[in-house]
C-alpha cells in the first residue's frame, strides 16, 4: 500500500509541479565531465560516468522493486560502427521513508557510476567520435515525488589505427639470434 501512495505522490507532483515558488529547491542530478576515452579499434574500453544526486533527494535505482516506480537508466547513441556493452548499474541502497516507513525502496543517494564498455569494430576509421545520450531518472524527497526527467550525458571517445594483422616489426632484423 506504502508504494501506491508512492506513486501517487508521484502523480500529485507532476500535476503540482507548475506550482512551486520561483525559490524552491529543485531536485537535481548532475553529471561530471567525462574525459575522453582512447580505444584501439577492435579493441574494448571502459568507461565510468559519475553521477551526483543533491542533498536531500533520491533517485530509483536501476532496479527498483515496484513496475510502479521508474527505474534510473542511462540511453546512448553509438557513432558509425562502434558497440556499447556491459552496462553496469550500481546496487542501489534499501531505504525507508516517512510516506511508507513499513516499506523500503531501492535507490541511489550522494554520488553514483554507470559503467559501460565501448568497442569500435575493425572498420571504424580512427577519428574522435562523440556519444550523446541521456540519464533518465526520477527523483524524490522525504515527501513528494518529481516529474521525471533526462539529464543529457555526452562524452567523446578517440579511435586510433592500433597494429594490423601480420604486420612485421621494422626494427627487429630478420637474422636469427642466439
Amino acid at each position: 500500500m506504502g508504494i501506491l501512495r508512492h506513486f501517487g505522490a508521484v502523480l500529485l507532483a507532476a500535476g503540482l509541479s507548475f506550482a512551486q515558488s520561483p525559490g524552491s529547491k529543485s531536485p537535481s542530478v548532475t553529471v561530471a565531465p567525462i574525459e575522453t576515452i582512447t580505444v584501439t579499434r577492435g579493441s574494448s574500453g571502459p568507461v565510468e560516468i559519475h553521477f551526483r544526486v543533491a542533498p536531500g533527494f533520491h533517485i530509483n535505482s536501476n532496479t527498483p522493486k515496484s513496475e510502479f516506480l521508474i527505474p534510473t537508466a542511462l540511453k546512448l547513441e553509438a557513432p558509425t560502427d562502434i558497440a556499447i556493452s556491459k552496462v553496469t548499474y550500481p546496487e542501489g541502497k534499501d531505504m525507508s521513508f516517512a510516506f511508507s516507513p513499513d516499506e523500503k525502496l531501492n535507490v541511489y543517494t550522494g554520488d553514483f557510476a554507470v559503467d559501460l564498455t565501448v568497442r569500435p569494430m575493425h572498420s571504424v576509421l580512427p577519428a574522435k567520435y562523440a556519444f550523446h545520450g541521456y540519464l533518465k531518472y526520477q527523483a524524490c524527497d522525504n515527501a513528494a515525488c518529481y516529474p521525471p526527467k533526462q539529464l543529457p550525458v555526452t562524452f567523446e571517445v578517440k579511435v586510433l589505427k592500433g597494429v594490423e594483422a601480420g604486420a612485421k616489426n621494422p626494427a627487429q632484423s630478420p637474422h636469427a639470434h642466439r
